[in-house]
């Protein structure tokens, strides 16, 4: 029987798991009462490359230097761990075409740049949705054997289900105000994916996005969310949550819009890309 708790000794390598999930993608049949893979994976002894750290900082507007993590910094440190969850064969979801659809993070306390943490991941649960499949990806960060940091992640597999629940309705609310409009250059995603180490084909060339049906290359969920948390602002102990509603396609320009809390990130005809809460973490 395969260890449960299995400890790496180093991060796993993102491009050999990227093509082993889009190799074994076309053999998987996705459905929410399918088995997945219960491992958690352990990773202990973690640092922070701090060159790697500066430039994710600068492509995500962050402020540099600081010895603390930004609050979607550990996100990308445990990546390499959920990819290699989500590649396997055992993993039910096709990778290729995999939707990342929220995030939720709390961070209890400062997380600083130059400690040393474990992590831990693993897949939580498979739920039916009303486009397909979702599963939910939960990371841990600890420090001296405490939960500093954690995320739970929401990846959807589109396929065809009998789903007689009606679509969600968005629920009503003032408009926020614009804060800031961002104009987004043509090699965000390339740069993202330097610093990220998530160099999926969708985010790099108009070429490789038009592959997966889209006309243009589009940003990482990931970077327009810590593109407006870099803008908004996070306590030291804070829980955030963002949902990705819509691709936002490169080069392009984009408002941020931000009030009590709540952000959002859309288009000028006032399509909502992005949308998330941050409010003070509790307990």
């Amino acid at each position: 029987m395969a260890d449960p708790y299995p400890t790496l000794t180093d991060t796993p390598a993102l491009a050999p798991l990227l093509l082993r999930g889009a190799l074994l993608s076309p053999f998987k049949r996705p459905r929410a009462d399918a088995e997945f893979p219960r491992t958690r994976l352990v990773l202990p002894g973690v640092r922070v490359d701090l060159a790697k750290l500066a430039a994710y900082e600068r492509v995500c507007g962050f402020a540099t230097g600081e010895d603390a993590l930004p609050i979607t910094y550990p996100h990308v440190l445990g990546f390499p761990l959920a990819m290699r969850l989500m590649s396997c064969r055992a993993f039910p979801l096709p990778l290729l075409g995999l939707v990342h659809t929220s995030v939720e993070i709390t961070r209890h306390t400062a997380v600083p740049a130059t400690g040393t943490y474990e992590l831990t991941v693993y897949i939580d649960e498979l739920a039916p949705h009303r486009r397909g499949t979702e599963a939910t990806v939960t990371t841990e960060m600890r420090a001296a054997g405490q939960v500093v940091w954690e995320s739970r992640s929401t990846y959807l597999a589109r396929h065809h289900r009998a789903d007689t629940r009606a679509p969600e309705v968005p629920e009503a609310r003032d408009p926020l105000p614009v804060v800031a409009e961002w104009r987004l250059a043509e090699d965000v995603g390339r740069r993202y994916g330097a610093a990220s180490g998530d160099r999926n084909p969708i985010h790099l060339y108009p070429l490789t996005a038009r592959l997966f049906g889209f006309p243009r290359a589009i940003a990482h969920g990931m970077w327009t969310a810590a593109r407006c948390l870099a803008a908004h602002g996070t306590p030291e102990s804070a829980s955030v949550r963002a949902h990705f509603r819509a691709p936002v396609l490169l080069p392009g320009t984009v408002e941020y819009a931000a009030r009590d809390g709540r952000f959002e990130l859309r288009d000028g005809t006032g399509r909502v890309h992005v949308e998330g809460l941050v409010h003070p973490a509790v307990g």
